[in-house]
């Protein structure tokens, strides 16, 4: 089977190592492109670098829809074999820094000479070029460099880390998206490019109008624990048992809140009749509310806001989460024999994406692809024998 046929005319040769290239690549594996994840020798490993083993959940996670074969890059032969599979590819990721990738003589100036119509696609810490280029990336680094931490958590209790890789995963989302855009800009000019994106790049992008308040009025963001920093009441709330989240952005929508929790009173106090002076007197507000709130459980105030059409929810744990019946009905958990992933969160009607292959052995297709380049028995033998692959 395949994964999608959207992007089965692709061939992407995926050379990353960690979490954010791998991310780019699962990306383009799961619309169907014919990826061939390359890994060094198992003598020469090192690692994959990704939490757990190979076979635990997170290296399955992010390397599903790939075939693999293990390829010496410290080798001249083993760089020359990497040229054969350049010149008939479409897209090369890799996320090596960048003096490493041009002493093993594969960085992006040369395989555009083996193959002008290649997509060549880097992640890195902080960039290709630039007084960082050659610290090691981390994602934690990423999100406090990037401003993240500084605006996470509440306030007076220091800076606090999202608690997923953020900065690794828009890395590797960004630089999939980069490379659907240079395969289409080809069409027209029959030309690769070189696309670039790196931790910290993808965290700023992700501060989003938090980055704007600062760049456009000159306004420091500060921490704001649960509470919307400019949407109020917007936040975390306490019910009879237990806490939800309210989203009362706009007058409109305040005064359908207001009605539908019993204290239409609120609406015109004249401490809270206009968003400013919600926004001033935003502690006094959270506990009038929350005294309303305490008349019921939160699934029942769910229920009843959103009817009146006031955005709430519950807060779920990740196993809650996954037993939502709208979850369930959105089919994002796909089964491969008896492991679950986690799907694409996209939906597209004709080629959708689907889960088709678990991650390959280290080196299961090693044969296979160099019989694709013209290697025979005894050729592939050779390359063994000699360490190359």
């Amino acid at each position: 089977m395949q994964a999608s046929t959207a992007l089965s005319h692709l061939t992407v040769l995926d050379l990353t190592r960690v979490r954010a290239g791998p991310t780019a690549v699962r990306q383009l594996a799961d619309w169907g492109a014919r990826v061939i994840k390359i890994e060094m020798p198992a003598a020469m490993d090192e690692g994959e670098g990704v939490g757990g083993p190979r076979d635990g959940s997170d290296f399955q996670n992010v390397h599903r829809n790939k075939r693999g074969m293990t390829l010496n890059l410290k080798s001249p032969e083993g760089v020359a074999i990497l040229k054969k599979l350049v010149l008939h590819a479409d897209v090369l990721v890799e996320n090596f820094r960048p003096d490493v990738k041009r002493k093993l003589g594969i960085d992006y100036e040369t395989m555009a000479a083996v193959n002008p119509r290649l997509v060549y696609a880097s992640i890195s810490g902080y960039g290709e070029d630039g007084p960082y280029r050659l610290r090691p990336g981390f994602d934690q680094i990423a999100q406090g460099m990037g401003g993240l931490m500084s605006i996470t958590g509440l306030p007076g209790q220091g800076p606090l880390r999202v608690g997923i890789p953020i900065a690794d995963l828009c890395a590797g989302i960004f630089c999939a998206y980069g490379v659907a855009v240079a395969v289409i800009e080809r069409e027209k000019s029959g030309l690769g490019q070189w696309v670039k994106s790196s931790l910290l790049q993808a965290q700023l992008f992700m501060l989003d109008f938090q980055a704007a308040r600062w760049l456009m009025n000159g306004e420091v963001p500060k921490q704001a624990g649960n509470n919307h920093p400019t949407s109020i009441p917007t936040g975390v709330f306490r019910a009879r048992d237990g806490y939800m989240n309210l989203a009362v952005s706009g007058h409109k929508i305040w005064v359908r809140f207001c009605d539908a929790i019993g204290a239409p009173e609120l609406a015109t106090h004249p401490d809270y009749a206009t968003g400013a002076l919600r926004s001033q007197n935003r502690d006094r507000l959270h506990g009038d509310i929350e005294a309303h709130l305490q008349k019921r459980d939160s699934a029942e105030w769910v229920e009843l806001l959103n009817e009146a059409g006031v955005p709430s929810g519950p807060i779920c744990s990740i196993d809650q989460a996954f037993s939502d019946p709208q979850v369930r009905h959105l089919g994002i958990v796909e089964k491969l024999d008896d492991v679950a992933y986690l799907g694409q969160p996209v939906t597209l009607s004709r080629t959708p994406a689907h889960v088709v292959a678990h991650p390959p052995s280290q080196g299961e297709h090693t044969d296979e692809v160099l019989r694709e380049l013209g290697y025979d028995a005894a050729g592939i033998e050779r390359l063994k024998s000699h360490g190359i692959v």
